[in-house]
């Protein structure tokens, strides 16, 4: 094997997107054997279809998505046993010389292997092919194709995996989203001064196999390109309860950087009296462009939709989010609410993010408060507002409405 050729198909195991690989494959094997056309198709059905063509020059004859049925072509005959893999003079081949050429251009010699799923089923083949014939061409220059054929053979059945991976994620989601598989509860917010609920935290939770936590299944369903979908979906369902309310009560919904950015908040929140909304922006994906997400909350927040950032206290991520985004609302970190009433550095750095909200015109409401000596903290702190299982755990729409009647706090028998 020439060295240079070596070092390629070394290159083509180390190379990572699918379409690069099997398209080097093509160029490298055509160029090697001083082919003109070189391509993987897939039989499908009765029809081979060209999915990755090396054309240089005849891309008007043969490109990708191209189809033909299976016996107009020699696939399907090599595939059969009518016709042999390696063909240096296809007029030399009976069958080959009498078909009537269904590429549009003259084929003089012909290489093809066949390309396996993992199953061990035909996906389709891997083929070469020149407009004269070439007496030279050898078994050894079809053992050659085949290594390269193995490569392009790895890298779709990798990309099959993968995309199985993907379309079974998207049917999960779709099924969660059409069988009503997720529902609502309502978190109660609390203001530490007059100790009244004032909003509720819209929180999704999943009934459907198998049994994850929130989270994974809105990783999973950015993973599978449906995140702002299902975000979209949960953001419907939870303000629908809204009417259940008094007026002077909010409710705060989730939204990723993703759907924020995707203008689809705007149909969301259609009919809906947005100053009675509080948007909470999710920390499981970067904010690359904050001038992009500025923009795109600035008609909602005229109309008087309130912005919230999570886990302030947490990270630099956080602190990026309150000076760039500028929200009315910061959440404090439940790991500083944690355990903050025996701990002298968490009441220390509590203080300090109360005071910066003030300085500010932000609010802080601190998050996973579970005893009530962390609420007697955090009042003495100077936090206005709170949520946590000390106060009430997410609940059913009828009971977190039913809050608002009495305006007491559902204190740890909650």
């Amino acid at each position: 094997m020439p060295a240079e050729l070596a070092t390629t198909i070394a290159g083509l195991i180390k190379a990572e997107p699918r379409g690069d690989v099997v398209a080097r494959a093509l160029d490298s094997i055509r160029t090697h054997l001083g082919m003109d056309v070189a391509f993987v198709s897939e039989i499908v059905g009765d029809r081979v279809v060209f999915r990755t063509v090396d054309a240089p020059g005849l891309g008007e004859f043969i490109k990708p998505g191209d189809s033909h049925a299976l016996d107009d072509v020699f696939c399907g005959h090599i595939l059969a046993g009518r016709l042999p893999e390696l063909m240096p003079d296809t007029a030399a081949e009976p069958l080959a010389a009498a078909m009537p050429g269904a590429l549009a251009i003259p084929i003089g010699r012909h290489m093809s292997v066949p390309l396996r799923r993992a199953d061990g089923s035909t996906y389709g083949m891997f083929c070469c092919l020149g407009q004269v014939a070439d007496p030279t061409l050898s078994g050894r220059d079809l053992a050659m194709m085949r290594v390269f054929a193995d490569l392009a053979e790895f890298e779709i059945n990798r990309e099959h995996a993968a995309r199985a991976i993907v379309d079974d994620r998207r049917n999960r989601i779709t099924s969660v989203m059409s069988d009503d598989a997720m529902t609502i509860v309502y978190q109660p917010i609390w203001n530490l001064v007059t100790m009244a609920p004032v909003g509720c935290e819209c929180l999704s939770r999943f009934a459907s196999w198998p049994s994850y936590g929130p989270d994974h299944w809105f990783a999973e369903a950015a993973a599978a390109g449906l995140g702002t979908a299902l975000e979209i979906a949960a953001i419907h369902r939870g303000l629908a309860g809204l009417a259940a309310f008094p007026d002077m009560a909010y409710l705060s919904v989730n939204a990723s950087p993703a759907t924020v950015l995707s203008g689809e908040l705007d149909s969301a929140f259609a009919g809906i009296p947005v100053d009675r909304i509080v948007l909470e922006i999710t920390e499981h994906d970067l904010i690359v462009d904050y001038p992009a997400m500025t923009q795109a909350l600035r008609p909602l927040r005229r109309a008087g939709l309130r912005l919230a950032v999570d886990d302030a206290g947490a990270g630099y991520a956080s602190l990026h989010h309150i000076l760039d985004l500028r929200p009315d609302l910061i959440k404090l970190d439940m790991h500083l609410t944690r355990g903050i009433d025996e701990d002298r550095a968490r009441q220390a750095l509590t203080g300090a993010i109360a005071g910066f909200a003030r300085d500010i015109g932000s609010l802080l409401i601190a998050e996973g408060v579970e005893t009530s000596a962390e609420l007697a903290t955090l009042r003495a702190l100077g936090i206005e507002l709170a949520q946590g299982y000390h106060l009430g755990r997410p609940m059913p729409l009828d009971h977190a409405a039913a809050l608002f009647e009495n305006g007491r706090p559902a204190l740890a028998a909650a």
